[in-house]
């Protein structure tokens, strides 16, 4: 698939790849068929990895060209479990999660290079990967019980859990939130209230669940199947996601699934949703190089007035804005995740805001750059241009709005300033 040639300064090498792309187009009498297409390029590679990284990168980037190729941007919606099994299989699915538990082990940096890498071949897949979702926090504030229970199974593809914030009445202000935990007299808890848009209910067997301690907010693992849990209502989104709203009423929550509880608790559980932005950030990566790969085919082979309509400088020029868009959003996302492990600490809100909001915005532009440059070809049902169209819109909601990420960015400023250079 690939062979590299090393220079005199070992960090870096130029690597051949041969990489496969999709390339959709309209017949004649209107029905919507694909080809596809090998590729060979030769580029410099934008990050020194060490040999275990690269090894990473290139076993998950060769599964995911053999394996999931074929069906990429096809899913609509649907969760691509034979996917998931796949990486389970091969020891790739939640490789930062605790290797005790069914992980990898590795750290959030690997994590995040194996969501992008996923990602550029199919975005389905690297929305799915549970690394820095609802496992994340179980795997940093669980009991070991809660570990033992919840981790293995969505090691192994056999389970999701799903995470629950939003209320009818409390989106982006949790703070006004009406879900409570109250604590009996023998130190029992009782959780109550209700949650909506909650992403993958179905699959899942248990939710971490913000609420109110009667000491401030904190998250617990609920079970689906417990007393006093009622699904209401699922929801289908743009995308073509199922997302749930459900009642709780006195459902009980033993004490090994409490994750954090009151102020100091809960500034914790803060610092995963760090790391789910900067996850954000590199699943936007992935699909953002995918959508690129499928422009720069379709502008080389597609020929209009005698020539390659990629040889036209206007459309030259699309693919320059979306590359320079691409690699600054890439650039700025590895740096946080290099820095936050090279201080074994979580990244921080300030920066992991800009470039969840930067790279969900970039992902919407090249996107629409991308179907502009298909023309009716990629307008179409059916296209995956028009799919990952889609998904780019939900992108600028999910995980924090753009106007929440604004605030944080400008409040961040506001309390520190620009960081200087050291």
């Amino acid at each position: 698939m690939f062979d590299r040639t090393h220079h005199t300064n070992e960090q870096y090498m130029d690597i051949h790849i041969t990489f496969p792309v999709q390339q959709w187009f309209c017949t004649s009498k209107g029905e919507l068929t694909h080809t596809v297409i090998i590729h060979d390029v030769s580029i410099r590679p934008m990050l020194a990895l060490s040999d275990a990284q690269q090894m990473l990168v290139e076993t998950v980037r060769d599964i995911a060209e053999r394996e999931f190729a074929e069906n990429a941007g096809s899913w609509d919606g649907e969760k691509p479990k034979p996917n998931l099994e796949t990486l389970a299989e091969n020891g790739f699915l939640g490789v930062s999660l605790p290797e005790e538990y069914g992980g990898g082990g590795m750290s959030e940096f690997e994590a995040i290079l194996v969501e992008e890498t996923v990602g550029r071949v199919c975005p389905d897949t690297a929305y799915a990967l549970p690394d820095m979702g609802a496992p994340r926090a179980v795997a940093m504030f669980g009991t070991e019980e809660a570990k033992e229970q919840y981790l293995p199974p969505v090691c192994a593809a056999e389970d999701h859990l799903a995470i629950a914030i939003s209320e009818p009445e409390a989106g982006s202000d949790v703070t006004s939130m009406n879900t409570r935990i109250e604590e009996a007299d023998d130190g029992e808890l009782y959780l109550s209230g209700e949650k909506i848009w909650v992403s993958g209910v179905e699959e899942a067997s248990a939710a971490v669940v913000w609420a109110k301690f009667p000491e401030g907010l904190g998250t617990v693992i609920m079970e689906f199947d417990q007393p006093g849990v009622e699904i209401q209502q699922h929801y289908e989104n743009m995308f073509g996601h199922t997302q749930s709203q459900f009642h709780m009423e006195d459902v009980h929550i033993p004490q090994k699934n409490v994750l954090t509880r009151g102020p100091e608790g809960f500034k914790e559980q803060l610092k995963s949703l760090n790391w789910e932005r900067l996850g954000n950030a590199a699943l936007c990566n992935g699909t953002a190089a995918c959508v690129i790969d499928m422009a720069l085919a379709y502008a080389q082979d597609r020929e209009q007035f005698g020539q390659p309509i990629g040889d036209f400088q206007g459309i030259e020029w699309k693919l320059a804005d979306m590359a320079k868009q691409i690699q600054a959003s890439r650039a700025l996302k590895y740096q946080i995740a290099d820095t936050a492990r090279r201080e074994n600490q979580a990244p921080g809100r300030l920066e992991t805001s800009i470039v969840k909001l930067f790279s969900a915005e970039i992902l919407e532009d090249v996107v629409s750059e991308a179907v502009q440059i298909h023309g009716a070809n990629g307008y179409q049902q059916g296209h995956p241009l028009e799919y990952f169209y889609r998904f780019a819109r939900g992108r600028r909601i999910a995980a924090g709005t753009d106007e929440i990420q604004k605030n944080t960015i400008a409040g961040g400023l506001k309390e520190q300033g620009l960081p200087h250079l050291v």
